[in-house]
């Protein structure tokens, strides 16, 4: 089982790619390793499957908890389904892999990247992005790589490869750059309001260090004496695509011109002329070599309709500088925005419309109890902002099963996330968990950037106190040889037909979140510093007709969402406000039907739909956890009474005991003699036992109605900072 190992140094670090040791069968196989994190990443080809006409490639990213030491949470004590953040990594292979593939090719391509080790210091996720590059390159499938990704953090002033969990927490910038030698193929990233040119900056120096992995993955191959297989395009009949040119191309680019229809419009006459050359080609002669395309391969027809459109389309672009709509390449659609469109038994919503995508967005505020615990090889356990993004069928005018989301969904509804996380309260100021839920009621392009715009009116208008307000657009290109457009706020036969989908969502003062998929094998820096930049004045014109919506977040919250009051206690004390069993916090709770969570550093979050309720129980455990001295002195109820003395509770939910001695300066035969159960006393705390018990006192101490009555003064609870 000897394999071959490349040492790689990068940035301080050494990344270790070894061949020929693991998964033999697989049809290629590398485990990359930086530090103690290690990736098995294999590639394997089937062979073609008849009648589809799209690459059927699948990667996957599969999760071991052992690889973190540890034993799965779940009844069966066994992974099931892929946890949310591992769905998303599968998305981070496949997005940069997949426009590398021929266009031709019809083998089914499976790629499975397997964490067996985690480093806490080294992310696993660009590990198995360059992975998924050498392991294709080893089983010798048709790709146009090698493929590379890292990932840049920001610390201070300084740009750092491929940094830690935790510097990414500290960071401003989370950014991976996937490219190739043609240029960059994929970026995402989230940023604490970073300007342009500090995230145009960060793709650049990400990039060349993607030019050294690439170099890297060559020598491998060089070393092994692999060659790599190039694609090459199978020869193409162009019978059919040169008769679709000479009869539709007039009338296809007819209808492309007619800036004034809809989509539904345009669709349905085009697809009049689809089925028009159809009944003409069924007319030709049998042995016409045209029909004869058509009846071998059914959907022939389709596909090179769609490719004549495509052409004609990009054409239209390129030469005269119009799109289908009769927009200019930098205008934005019309945009409606508006904020409290349901009732406020819904916390917060807003409706975003640009052109023919409209996406409804809910907030729901709830209590710490309600974070998200994640079951995940990533070191943060609990996710307190959670968004949701659904996408029915209706919304594109369709009609299919309505299943769980897929990774679709997911990935929409993480880059709407992250675009607004940088921008949420301090938990110490808002301690609600929030959850957004951004229903697609209609599609026509960039439903995730309407998302975005979507949640910040609903959290707005939920009266969450938001940094500042985000908005989004999504940014197209059409590339012809040397000729390059990009495109503003493109619709989806922009995207279907284009060769970039650009999204980019921010504030006034800067970016937040950043997401680039490409067709292309690469995209100069310069491209995308353009693209990057022409999205600005998108953004801030979506922004400023979401502020005539809604120009900050309410005053007041729904009277529907539950009230938090935040306050510390000593950590040590904790154990005093729970109880044993849970018995004493469950007492509150039930005697102010509120809901209490205590967090590890000692802050209580008390939830309730009635504030003094809340006051109330937080007067209780102030009061329990409230440092008592010797010689205080307390007036409350006699709460219960034992044979040797009486019970009384000085401060809410803290008790002490008055010895039958200390009932009266008189010798006291039986405690009933002097006080009953609910008698209010004032009395004098005579000594702290070494249990912790509180003793009291009545002689010497005037009661209610006698002259020099002392009352006590409550110690108040320092404020959370």
């Amino acid at each position: 089982m000897q394999g071959q190992t490349k040492l790689i140094s990068f940035d301080g670090r050494e990344i270790r790619l070894t061949t020929g040791r693991y998964a033999p069968q697989a049809g290629g196989s590398v485990l990359v390793e930086c530090g103690d994190t290690a990736v098995l990443v294999t590639s394997t080809r089937s062979t073609g499957r008849e009648g589809i006409d799209f690459l059927p490639l699948t990667c996957e990213f599969e999760e071991r908890l052992y690889a973190a030491g540890r034993i799965p949470g779940s009844f069966m004590r066994r992974e099931g389904r892929p946890p949310e953040r591992a769905t998303l990594i599968s998305r981070l292979i496949d997005r940069p892999m997949r426009p590398l593939f021929p266009s031709w090719m019809r083998d089914d391509i499976q790629i499975v990247a397997t964490c067996l080790s985690l480093d806490e210091r080294v992310p696993a996720d660009v590990l198995a992005v360059t992975g998924a590059s050498m392991s294709t390159l080893l089983a010798k499938i048709p790709f146009m790589g090698p493929m590379a990704a890292v990932r840049v953090g920001l610390l201070g002033d300084d740009f750092v490869l491929n940094p830690s969990y935790r510097e990414i927490e500290r960071g401003d910038l989370d950014l991976v750059v996937a490219g190739t030698p043609d240029g960059v193929v994929m970026v995402e990233a989230g940023a604490n309001q970073l300007t342009e040119q500090d995230v145009i900056e960060a793709i650049d120096f990400g990039y060349e260090a993607v030019c050294e992995l690439i170099k890297a993955q060559e020598s491998v191959l060089k070393d092994l004496e692999i060659k790599q297989v190039k694609p090459e395009s199978p020869a193409e009949d162009n019978t059919l695509p040169t008769y679709l040119d000479k009869n539709c191309s007039k009338q296809i680019g007819d209808i492309l011109k007619e800036f004034d229809q809809t989509k539904a419009e345009r669709d349905q006459k085009l697809e009049a002329i689809k089925e028009e050359v159809s009944i003409s080609i069924q007319a030709l002669k049998e042995d016409n070599a045209v029909r004869k395309v058509v009846s071998e391969n059914g959907k022939s027809l389709g596909i090179a309709f769609k490719s004549l459109t495509k052409k004609l389309m990009r054409e239209q672009i390129i030469k005269q500088g119009k799109r289908v709509d009769g927009r200019s390449l930098d205008e934005v659609r019309k945009i409606d925005a508006a904020a409290g469109v349901l009732p406020k038994r819904v916390h917060g919503s807003g409706l975003f419309q640009r052109g023919l995508t409209q996406v409804l967005s809910t907030a729901t505020l709830g209590t710490p109890s309600d974070a998200q615990e994640m079951d995940d090889l990533n070191p943060n356990t609990e996710k307190t902002y959670i968004h949701h993004y659904n996408f029915p069928p209706y919304s594109v005018g369709e009609t299919r099963p309505m299943r769980s989301p897929g990774r679709r969904e997911v990935g929409h509804g993480a880059l709407a996330e992250r675009a607004i996380v940088p921008v949420l309260p301090e938990k110490d100021t808002f301690p609600y968990v929030l959850r957004v839920v951004s229903e697609v009621l209609s599609s026509n392009g960039s439903t995730s950037m309407g998302s975005v715009c979507g949640s910040t009116l609903a959290l707005m208008d939920a009266g969450v106190p938001l940094k500042a307000p985000v908005s989004g657009a999504a940014m197209g290109l059409i590339k012809e040889g040397k000729e390059v457009r990009i495109l503003t706020d493109i619709q989806g036969i922009e995207d279907f037909l284009g060769d970039m989908d650009f999204k980019v969502a921010g504030t006034e003062k800067g970016i937040t979140a950043l997401q680039m998929d490409m067709k292309i094998t690469g995209l100069s820096v310069a491209i995308i510093t353009d693209a990057v930049n022409q999205a600005r004045p998108a953004r801030l014109h979506i922004l400023e007709k979401m502020v005539e919506a809604i120009d900050s977040p309410r005053d007041s919250l729904s009277p529907h969402a539950p009230r938090l009051l935040s306050f510390r206690i000593d950590p040590e004390l904790i154990g005093t406000v729970i109880g044993p069993g849970g018995r004493t916090i469950k007492g509150i709770t039930e005697r102010t039907n509120t809901k209490i969570d205590i967090e590890d550093g000692g802050i209580v979050t008390i939830a309730s739909h009635d504030g003094a309720a809340a006051e109330e129980a937080q007067r209780i455990i102030e009061g329990l956890t409230r440092k008592v001295n010797e010689g205080e002195v307390f007036t409350g109820p006699i709460t219960r009474i034992i044979p040797i003395g009486a019970f009384v509770e000085i401060l809410p939910g803290k008790e002490g005991m008055i010895h039958i001695s200390q009932l009266s300066e008189a010798r006291v035969e039986k405690v009933e003699d002097v006080v009953k159960v609910g008698d209010e006393v004032t009395v004098r705390v005579r000594e702290i036992d070494n249990r912790g018990r509180i003793n009291l006192t009545l002689r010497g101490v005037p009661q209610h109605g006698e002259v020099g009555i002392q009352e006590p003064t409550p110690t108040p609870v320092a404020p959370l900072n």
